[in-house]
């Protein structure tokens, strides 16, 4: 995994974070660390966005994000678990990990491989 996927995939974690924030932040030094969290996730995502494509970057990024936040909540804040809402999120992440396969890297040119 090279530096640019590392960074989307620390962004997604992030956005985990941030979105839980959005949820349970009940003083300002929570709402401060939602908001810091969520500046470094953008941040991170904004560099891996220099040397990977826009779609794929943003389908991993919303897709860990998702995957994180349904998890996390079911784990710690007593999200009732259902079977069908496990598949279905399996499902997301074998498409973010196939779209993250299948996705070249650039070549000397500048065009996609």
């Amino acid at each position: 995994m090279n530096k640019s996927w590392a960074l989307v995939f620390g962004a997604g974690l992030l956005e985990v974070v941030w979105v839980m924030g959005l949820t349970h932040s009940t003083t300002w030094w929570m709402w401060a660390g939602t908001v810091v969290m969520l500046i470094i996730s953008f941040v991170a995502m904004i560099q891996a966005l220099k040397t990977l494509p826009v779609s794929t970057v943003y389908a991993v990024f919303t897709g860990l994000g998702t995957v994180g936040t349904v998890i996390v909540e079911m784990i710690f804040f007593d999200e009732p678990f259902r079977w069908a809402k496990v598949l279905l999120i399996l499902t997301l992440l074998i498409g973010v990990l196939g779209l993250k396969m299948v996705t070249g890297t650039p070549n000397q040119e500048g065009s996609r491989v």
